[in-house]
């Protein structure tokens, strides 16, 4: 399809200013852009780029249009409307069909202009969705779903019985549905704990690179509509994740936590298992979370990196802590007998 500054305004809902008609092909930088894409200012330390950019058109609050040199798309969130148009302007094409190569179950079912590729391999009564993309080395497991216009990337994994909703993106090597790390303790040995759970994924999730997110020991892991997960990151069994919350890379979360809605938590964080964050929490990177969250708001934990020599007064003030506080304890009991 060829899009135009005036059908891009229409299908994102914006107002336009300027050449209607001008065609857009693709998206841009504000300063390598040409006169056939689309670009954006979302923050005025941009606007003297904004004022120099050779692009067809570019995405602005009101208060800024007036600095562009071409054609304009009135946004109030100018970076999430441009997301938008890029979806339109940058479409992924993969041909449909079956790769030779590929092994698929015969009752399988698989949907219209769906694209399997090399060596994939989806199970015994795995249902593929209409559009749904299966990269190269892919897995899908037995009896596992694959929502409509779902993409798996090349050697991701979506083991047995589990179930990713429409439109989710899966980057590559993710595997969803491993096992549980679940263990009981009898003497010196550890007996492994079958994990009977699923994983159950809503729509439009998308999952990074290496992540892992476990299937339940009996219930299920579940991801509802609107998660974005990183890289690397690790989420155990039987947590719960609420809709469009977003965690960035290398975050992990212990089994059972459950975590709600519209939550972002930064890189590094960690998670215990067994406790609840309520909606609307904001957790900095590196936060270590050990007990329920039970308010919204921006929570933080973790020290700032410091030069060597000031980082070992500080650990040397630290182990002197203990002392220092059955001194202040004895000192207050001392000064209370005395006013007594």
């Amino acid at each position: 399809m060829v899009w135009t500054v005036r059908s891009l305004a229409e299908r994102l809902g914006l107002r336009h200013q300027g050449a209607g008609d001008r065609p857009i092909t693709g998206v841009a930088s504000l300063t390598s852009a040409g006169p056939d894409d689309l670009t954006f200012v979302s923050h005025t330390a941009y606007l003297d780029a904004l004022a120099n950019t050779r692009a067809g058109a570019v995405i602005v609050s009101t208060d800024h249009a007036g600095r562009a040199p071409c054609a304009v798309l009135l946004s109030d969130n100018p970076y999430a409307a441009y997301a938008r148009a890029a979806q339109l302007l940058c479409v992924e094409h993969s041909p449909a069909g079956i790769d030779p190569s590929a092994v698929v179950a015969s009752d399988a079912s698989v949907g219209a202009d769906v694209h399997i590729g090399p060596r994939a391999v989806v199970e015994a009564g795995a249902t593929i969705g209409d559009g749904a993309f299966i990269g190269a080395g892919a897995f899908v497991g037995r009896d596992a779903r694959v929502g409509v216009g779902t993409r798996l990337g090349p050697n991701a994994v979506l083991a047995h019985g589990c179930e990713m909703g429409a439109r989710c993106r899966v980057q590559a090597g993710a595997v969803i549905g491993a096992d549980g790390f679940g263990y009981a303790r009898d003497g010196a040995e550890w007996v492994r704990i079958p994990q009977l759970g699923r994983v159950r994924v809503g729509d439009d999730v998308d999952i990074g690179a290496n992540t892992t997110i476990d299937r339940g020991a009996l219930d299920d892991t579940v991801l509802e509509d609107g998660v974005k997960l990183d890289n690397l990151i690790q989420i155990a069994h039987n947590v719960h994740i609420g809709a469009h919350t977003a965690m960035a890379a290398c975050t992990g979360v212990a089994g059972s936590a459950r975590i709600g809605s519209r939550c972002t938590v930064g890189g590094a964080a960690t998670i215990l298992g067994h406790l609840e964050i309520v909606d609307d929490v904001h957790l900095n990177a590196m936060s270590f979370v050990t007990k329920s969250i039970t308010l919204p708001g921006s929570y933080s934990s973790g020290l700032p990196v410091e030069n060597s020599a000031s980082w070992r007064r500080m650990v040397a003030r630290f182990r002197r802590l203990e002392d220092l506080a059955r001194r202040v304890t004895h000192l207050e009991r001392e000064k209370s007998d005395k006013s007594t």
